[in-house]
């Protein structure tokens, strides 16, 4: 069993196993978005696979994201003891400096960048309400930069194409209005493990309240607080060490198929009182394990899956801009099944370059600025 030093150390150091997993989940979120704007169903990889298992592997894009919180909590929360021993003891300005300098920049350039393809006269990026409101360009970019996107989209539905994925940036960084606020309160991790625990119990019971309703049991703030607190539990768990079984490779795959039958059995509206909190507790256990598996050699495709979880703040915001684009000009009821398998690997690789030309050029420099290293 590690100690605590053995268990810090090892999360200073750069996980590429946690990047795969993010890989993983930012590639079903596009993946999912492109069968929404392209159906897939008379395509040649249907004929390959069958429409039914090709239509289950596209459905459930948001478990994806249910994906990232579970590793947003846990990263949050290691790094929390990487930089005071005692949970109390948490630095709050520096907490919310370091939010600042990973979320701001993107999401204002996400959202000039929007702003301005509506003005151009692009119909996709101009909000659209569909109970016959008006929704301003103003107001959604409140919701945005005021993180209740989540809010607005469930009182008027998807009212602009490209922000809707600010949904979960909402959820996330509400939580983390509250995180490090809970821990000065708290000041104990056995305390902060109570809290997380009512958090934890609060998600299903919200989602079995709203069956009917999805802007509510999808994207509701308490309908996805659980999972991320799940993540804060398994950094916290992680560090009083035992956990190593957890890397035995018949666990790992274990693990590994039960998060897919969930993924692939039922559409999330089916499973989602317990499915996200389970998809969650699978992801926890997997980056538990990834802190005792010892490095070595990857194949192409884990580094693939790596590179893209490393790009996958700037892929999950940017890549409906290439899809709208994509949308407009061509749109999908004029595309052939054929042309669609010509569009889906362009579409995945606009948005790969897009993602690492504001990683290397905005993002990156920015975060290093408002850090101030």
């Amino acid at each position: 069993m590690p100690s605590t030093d053995c268990h810090d150390r090892m999360l200073t150091t750069h996980n590429p196993r946690i990047d795969v997993l993010r890989g993983i989940a930012i590639l079903l979120v596009l993946f999912h978005h492109f069968n929404i704007a392209y159906r897939l169903e008379e395509t040649w990889l249907a004929d390959v696979f069958g429409w039914p298992a090709l239509r289950a592997l596209a459905r459930n894009g948001n478990y994806g994201v249910t994906i990232f919180f579970a590793i947003s909590g846990f990263l949050i929360t290691s790094k929390v003891f990487q930089r005071r021993r005692e949970i109390g003891q948490i630095d709050l300005a520096g907490f919310y400096r370091l939010r600042i300098a990973r979320i701001l920049p993107c999401l204002l350039l996400l959202l000039c960048l929007v702003d301005l393809l509506a003005m151009a006269g692009l119909t996709i990026f101009q909000n659209r309400v569909v109970d016959g409101g008006s929704v301003s360009m103003w107001r959604v970019n409140l919701a945005g930069v005021a993180f209740h996107m989540n809010v607005l989209i469930a009182r008027h539905g998807w009212v602009n194409y490209a922000l809707g994925v600010l949904w979960s940036l909402s959820v996330e960084e509400v939580f983390y209005l509250v995180f490090p606020l809970a821990c000065l309160v708290l000041k104990s991790e056995r305390r902060l493990l109570v809290f997380m625990a009512v958090i934890i119990v609060v998600g299903p019971v919200y989602r079995f309240a709203h069956p009917g309703d999805e802007g509510q049991f999808l994207y509701g703030y308490w309908a996805c607080f659980d999972s991320i607190a799940i993540g804060c539990c398994a950094a916290i768990f992680s560090r009083r060490g035992g956990f190593a079984w957890l890397n035995h490779p018949v666990v790992r795959v274990a693990l590994g198929l039960s998060m897919a039958v969930l993924y692939l059995a039922w559409p999330i509206a089916q499973s989602k009182v317990l499915g996200c909190t389970v998809m969650a507790a699978g992801t926890a256990l997997m980056l538990v394990a990834a802190q005792y598996r010892p490095a070595r050699g990857t194949t192409v495709v884990c580094r693939g899956l790596a590179a893209c979880g490393r790009l996958s703040y700037e892929l999950y915001l940017f890549h409906l801009i290439v899809l709208g684009l994509m949308r407009a000009g061509f749109p999908p009821q004029t595309i052939s099944g054929g042309a669609k398998m010509v569009l889906l690997p362009a579409y995945f690789m606009m948005s790969a370059a897009l993602a690492q030309v504001i990683s290397r050029a905005f993002s990156a420099p920015m975060n290093r600025i408002i850090r101030g290293t």
